[in-house]
């Protein structure tokens, strides 16, 4: 018997996609479609930062209880 797992290729960036499950592989494609780079060393769709903006944007947290930086 051969096991056959489910596999999408995703058309914009040609990244490969397989899990046993199909409901979960289908929502790892959902959520590859809101962040796919289209293409190498592209921004991300919506989430990637803006350069103006570097700081954290929680100050209280951005060190640990000893004072030292979370963040690098």
């Amino acid at each position: 018997m051969k096991n056959c797992m489910p596999e999408l290729i995703c058309e914009d960036c040609g990244k490969r996609f397989f899990h046993e499950n199909e409901d979960t592989l289908k929502i790892e494609v959902a959520v590859h479609k809101k962040f796919c780079r289209k293409k190498p060393g592209q921004a991300h769709s919506y989430m990637h930062r803006d350069a103006k903006h570097m700081a954290t944007y929680d100050e209280e947290r951005s060190n640990d209880e000893k004072g030292k930086p979370i963040l690098k």
